[in-house]
């Protein structure tokens, strides 16, 4: 698999887009399945602790094209495309679950980093920060969890995907007008739903075995409710959440408070789904004050 990463840059419009796009590296990472995975990941900085950052459904690193500079004036950071995801490879045959896709996010860290990190997962990614962090607690020294998902159950999506409703369910999440209005449900401030954004979020779709991919781990039945685990978390844990959030709503975020121990909810004023996206600033001066307390 060959991706030619400046290609991609040059379809982009915003600065911040296109210097993430031109950052993306990717690596073979061993792994305990059939074969090497060639994993698509960036990293930027130096110093302090390491920062892990996780992207949500179907989605790439470059989510994190506005808030991993920011992060990584301070800290060493890195945001990794998950198994079945953004631009790293899928493997035919290969059951993509939340089980597999948390092996090889270790295998990956293993690899590279090899010293605990602070997690950071938005969305979906917070479900498999909460899943990885539960299965490695050696890993993860603290957890910073982004309107996420894995309190409620999810969607009982993979009993419909059978041939041929799971061909288009793919195509109608390929549909530009679908992504489009996902992308726009997500803000608060509707203009941040730009041209740039529906690229960005588009650009991975053309990778091979994407629709495949997502039909299997849908199948899988994806992350469900970790509610009755969350205790088992002993990290130091912030939670940030838009005050507008249209997408997974906001009483969650009460819930994940209560339910671990050590953390602190931080609501972001003006702000839906994606606060690293609609406040990069304000997200971003939150998790760095939180890499530095004790």
């Amino acid at each position: 698999m060959k991706i030619n990463f400046n290609d991609l840059s040059n379809q982009l419009i915003e600065a911040t887009s296109i210097e993430l796009a031109k950052s993306i590296k990717i690596q073979a990472i061993a792994t305990p399945f059939a074969q090497a995975i060639t994993t698509a990941y960036v990293q930027k900085g130096h110093g302090g602790q390491p920062i892990l950052l996780m992207h949500g459904f179907d989605s790439s690193v470059l989510e994190f094209r506005r808030l991993l500079p920011l992060l990584a004036v301070k800290n060493e950071t890195w945001a990794v495309d998950l198994l079945g995801f953004g631009f790293t490879e899928r493997i035919e045959n290969l059951a993509l679950s939340p089980n597999t896709i948390k092996t090889h996010l270790h295998c990956f860290w293993e690899a590279l980093i090899a010293q605990p990190v602070i997690l950071v997962g938005a969305s979906m990614g917070g479900a498999a920060a909460i899943d990885f962090t539960l299965t490695y607690p050696e890993v993860v020294q603290k957890l910073v969890l982004i309107d996420s998902a894995g309190f409620s159950a999810g969607f009982a999506m993979g009993k419909l995907m059978f041939p041929p409703f799971d061909r288009l369910a793919t195509e109608f999440l390929r549909n530009p007008k679908v992504r489009n209005s996902i992308s726009r449900a997500a803000y608060k401030n509707k203009n941040l739903a730009s041209v740039d954004a529906q690229l960005c979020a588009a650009l991975h779709l053309n990778m091979p075995g994407w629709n495949q991919a997502l039909i299997a781990f849908t199948k899988s039945g994806g992350y469900t409710s970790f509610k009755d685990k969350l205790a088992q978390i002993e990290q130091p844990t912030l939670i940030l959440w838009g005050e507008d959030d249209r997408i997974l709503g906001i009483k969650d975020a009460d819930k994940f408070q209560q339910a671990i121990s050590d953390s602190k909810l931080v609501w972001i004023k003006d702000c839906g789904h994606v606060p690293h996206l609609e406040q990069p600033q304000i997200a971003a001066e939150y998790i760095l004050r939180f890499c530095q307390s004790e």
